[in-house]
């Protein structure tokens, strides 16, 4: 969760542990030894102290790597990246004629929703199109119980790079389908940029978040401001009706103007 802002991070630790998921943060391992599946032991270091975890099966999550090795893509003129992609342009083009890649052996984003739009950038380039992966959304959901959905800039990506925002946010309890369906953990939140009412991200940390995720994207590919999703008629109870509670808890800069104009009259 190192690309997840802080406060998501420890909402889902706290989903993990309510699950009785014992969470070891800064430990270092020092020892494993048994075998998986049967039994294994971990001696770790955490704080200064040694602690052993015993348990059956040891699941090692480190990352992933393209199986491009050994292929012969050298042969072709195919030329992989530093990290052993194939290189690709932004039409998924490799550096031999003819040759294309899609899915993650070319570097894109590890979701089966991009690899499928992959296929349709190479398709519609290859029958006479011109469509490139530059640009578009990519949307991310982790299917926890409940789940994690992200769409556009979070809160650290925009603190980075220095984009101004405002911040929406609401416990999922706000959401009344949430509370008909007893499933309250998590909140909602959203940034809009702080000149205009463009929605710049969104983040669903609760049930059914990915569906509700999917809502604000369509806005976004609409280029909508968040005011068209707060000033809409959703049907009740619906989960996607929680939008409503979400982008009411900050007035909009035209709220605000019109406001002050008053006052000023």
């Amino acid at each position: 969760m190192s690309k997840e802002d802080e406060d998501v991070c420890e909402a889902l630790r706290h989903l993990l542990e309510d699950e009785g998921i014992d969470i070891h943060l800064d430990a270092r391992i020092k020892r494993v030894s048994g075998q998986s599946g049967q039994s294994v032991n971990i001696v770790l270091e955490h704080h200064g102290a040694e602690d052993v975890l015993k348990g059956t099966h040891l699941l090692v999550a480190i990352g992933r790597i393209p199986n491009t090795e050994g292929l012969g893509l050298e042969l072709a003129g195919v030329e992989l990246t530093d990290r052993g992609y194939i290189k690709v342009n932004e039409r998924l083009q490799t550096t031999a004629p003819n040759i294309w890649a899609i899915g993650e052996v070319a570097g894109s984003p590890q979701f089966t929703h991009i690899s499928v739009d992959d296929f349709r950038v190479v398709h519609a380039n290859l029958t006479g199109g011109n469509r490139v992966t530059s640009g578009r959304q990519v949307p991310y959901c982790l299917f926890t119980d409940p789940e994690l959905a992200r769409i556009g800039v979070s809160e650290m990506e925009a603190q980075a790079q220095g984009i101004p925002y405002r911040l929406f946010k609401v416990p999922m309890e706000a959401n009344l389908r949430a509370r008909t369906l007893s499933e309250t953990r998590g909140f909602l939140k959203a940034l809009v940029e702080t000149t205009s009412d463009r929605i710049l991200g969104f983040t669903g940390l609760g049930v059914g978040a990915g569906e509700i995720m999917a809502a604000v994207q369509v806005a976004m590919i609409g280029r909508l401001p968040y005011t068209a999703l707060r000033d809409s008629v959703l049907t009740h109870p619906t989960l996607v009706e929680g939008l409503i509670p979400l982008f009411s808890s900050v007035p909009s800069v035209h709220d605000v103007v019109d406001a002050t104009s008053t006052t000023a009259a």
